[in-house]
């Protein structure tokens, strides 16, 4: 069973770059499609990057295109690059696993639902 955790939160400036990681001692961590959404208090979670179990698919939210980075080490770690960092960005990241195939992900816009393993989130806070 994955349990990530996630790690690599804080504080930073606008402009700035921070990495978050997400570590998982599962065996079959390489099996899972991984991905990152954010949370802000009063608004849904949303996706913001997804990557497949191979590592050599990835997709992101449109806000994020082009200043983020989803990669993997599929030992037992994925990370999430986020450079060029706004205040909008800030949010309770959280990253998630899913054992189905990467393709379900890609048809069904990668939805909360279909992800069944959570870690606790870790805060980002992006200052203007």
């Amino acid at each position: 069973q994955v349990q990530p955790v996630e790690s690599g939160g804080g504080l930073v400036q606008a402009g700035g770059s921070l990495r978050l990681s997400c570590a998982d001692s599962a065996r079959t961590f390489s099996r899972y499609t991984m991905a990152w959404f954010r949370q802000t208090p009063g608004k849904e979670r949303e996706l913001v990057a997804a990557i497949s179990p191979s590592g050599d698919n990835t997709r992101y939210a449109d806000s994020v295109k082009g200043r983020f980075i989803i990669f993997r080490d599929n030992v037992n770690l994925v990370y999430l690059q986020m450079n060029s960092l706004k205040s909008e960005d800030t949010a309770v990241y959280y990253c998630a696993a899913g054992s189905r195939p990467y393709s379900d992900y890609v048809l069904s816009g990668a939805r909360t639902q279909d992800f069944g393993s959570w870690g606790q989130g870790t805060q980002v806070t992006v200052s203007s």
